[in-house]
């Protein structure tokens, strides 16, 4: 039964959101996370969507030109909602932002766990950046992860079990947030009296959290013994090189932070939680599921267990 159930889970994460053919009372609730404008911003752009490339099946969305990001919530069945919330941060090296492959369809995938799930379409680069490219992303995610612990009730979370969960880039920005302690951006509102630490992380195929000249993890990365749990997942042929997935383990183990790695041998880099040919890389999820489950973060169906 729980095999079928893993199966049931791969064919979920292999449907793409198409919001344009789901009706309107079926689209998850969009959310606003910025009262106005953004910070530093000029400009409420919510992005312009990028031509489908044909040979992609199922397709894959990219969105360039955001300024203005949007958090889009994905709620379980509600006799299956376990009270746990998991902000999700798309991959798209952040020039675009891959909503679905790297989005909706991870969300999907917690909502079968009872998880309620909100995916960040977070500001992309502008022309004027050219060094910490992830900084206005951290904004966003900080007031992100703020926002849906401050308005918890509204979605039946406990304020306690609210983790985040990043693709790629938004791996990078999910390991830096993880591990600051600094907020990004000055308070605007009652919103940032809420913590914006995230209980628990994944980190999916991070990107770019290594420096190869000095061989260590990036700067801005700075785990301590507060850092909270993580699961994290690379593979071995992925061009963005799995030591830096392999020191962050290291460093939570050397601080006591409770933690668990896997490498896979092959399936490259940018596959969400789809499968890929000549590679089990589409087994993460069921790792994933046991580690949600062992921490009393996720469940199966009753018949499944």
């Amino acid at each position: 039964m729980r095999k079928q159930f893993i199966f049931g889970l791969c064919v979920l994460s292999t449907l793409p959101l198409l919001a344009a053919t789901v009706p309107a009372e079926e689209r998850p609730e969009s959310i606003d996370i910025w009262p106005g404008l953004a910070p530093g911003e000029e400009t409420k752009q919510r992005g312009e969507q990028m031509p489908r490339r044909p040979q992609e099946k199922p397709p894959v969305t990219r969105v360039i030109k955001i300024s203005y990001p949007t958090l889009e919530v994905f709620r379980p069945d509600e006799k299956r909602a376990n009270g746990v919330g998991v902000l999700i941060l798309p991959g798209g090296g952040f020039g675009k932002v891959v909503p679905d492959m790297e989005g909706s369809e991870a969300a999907r995938w917690l909502n079968q766990l009872g998880i309620t799930a909100f995916v960040l379409s977070y500001r992309t680069r502008n022309n004027n950046e050219k060094s910490e490219l992830w900084k206005r992303p951290l904004q966003d995610s900080q007031r992100a992860l703020r926002y849906i612990r401050a308005h918890a009730d509204h979605w039946d979370l406990k304020s306690d079990k609210v983790g985040l969960l990043g693709f790629s880039a938004g791996g990078q920005v999910a390991a830096i947030h993880s591990t600051t302690s600094d907020a990004a951006y000055e308070p605007i509102d009652a919103v940032d009296k809420a913590s914006f630490r995230p209980d628990f992380s994944l980190f999916i195929y991070p990107w770019n959290v290594y420096d190869a000249k000095k061989q260590k993890l990036v700067p801005e990365i700075q785990i301590t013994s507060q850092t909270p749990p993580a699961f994290i997942v690379h593979t071995h042929d992925d061009a963005s090189t799995s030591l830096g997935a392999v020191m962050i383990y290291a460093g939570l183990k050397q601080h006591g932070v409770s933690a668990e790695l896997h490498v896979y041998q092959t399936g490259g880099h940018g596959y969400g939680t789809r499968p890929r040919p000549q590679s089990d890389i589409g087994t993460w999820t069921q790792r994933g599921t046991d580690w949600l489950i062992q921490r009393g973060l996720g469940q199966i169906p009753a018949q499944d267990r």
